[in-house]
């Protein structure tokens, strides 16, 4: 029995099917907004961490990198380990393909930290790795980089995960890795956090660090999005089941 309304000159009435694929509709729509606005505040947070991460240069010799926020921006000594790098695959800039070369720091007291020194292009062929080495210091000075501390990236799903390839071929290829798997690869235990290089030091690629993902405003537009077919879906639901009643005749 479909669910009926009169009123005036006017009948409404729609059939349960239509009616429970209406609400179940609108329910969606309503809760995927809610989602896109808390991804929007998330976001927001993130970027006011970010923001807020150029306040101060913090010295990594006296500081453990997992009691420091995301993003704070702190200074190492340590020297290179140039034989041993990483090149981070599935990574783009400005729309073209590349890596971003993951360097080991070891630190004065013996810790490895992961520096990333930036985005480097494609080559020509996959099977031609970019030349990513260090250049030689005659003086043979420690490094001291400075840059922001930041987790390393994770994949849209679970198929974007490769661990460095076993063997003695360097540097290393992988895609997504854990900390787990680039200190299984190096044998040794590593910082929580990558150092991301600050764009004004030396011996980097591209640096044009951003927080990851959409921008609030995105998330935003997107809740407004799914509102708007709440809205339109409830609207035609009622406009379409709307009908004028015959008049009667005495």
């Amino acid at each position: 029995m479909p669910l009926t309304f009169e009123s005036g000159a006017f009948r409404w009435s729609a059939s349960w099917p239509m009616t429970l694929l209406t609400v179940a509709g609108v329910v969606l729509f309503i809760l995927l907004g809610r989602w896109q606005w808390h991804r929007a505040r998330q976001s927001q947070a993130l970027q006011a961490q970010f923001r807020a991460g150029t306040d101060a240069l913090t010295d990594l010799d006296d500081h453990a990198v997992r009691a420091l926020p995301r993003y704070a921006r702190v200074g190492a000594h340590g020297r290179y380990d140039g034989a041993h790098q990483f090149l981070l695959d599935n990574i783009s800039h400005g729309g073209y393909p590349g890596y971003e070369v993951l360097t080991p720091l070891t630190l004065a007291d013996g810790r490895t930290l992961i520096v990333n020194r930036g985005w480097v292009p494609l080559s020509q062929s996959r099977q031609d790795l970019p030349d990513v080495a260090l250049p030689p210091d005659p003086a043979d000075r420690p490094a001291a980089p400075t840059g922001r501390l930041d987790n390393l990236p994770v994949p849209g799903i679970a198929l974007g995960h490769a661990p460095p390839a076993p063997g003695g071929t360097w540097p290393k290829l992988t895609s997504f890795p854990t900390m787990a798997d680039l200190s299984a690869a190096l044998g040794r235990p590593l910082e929580p956090r990558q150092l991301l290089l600050d764009a004004a030091a030396p011996l980097g690629y591209v640096r044009d660090w951003q927080p990851p993902g959409m921008s609030p405003a995105q998330h935003v537009s997107y809740a407004i999005q799914w509102w708007g077919f709440a809205t339109v879906a409830a609207f035609l639901y009622a406009r379409l089941n709307r009908r004028r009643r015959a008049p009667v005749h005495a």
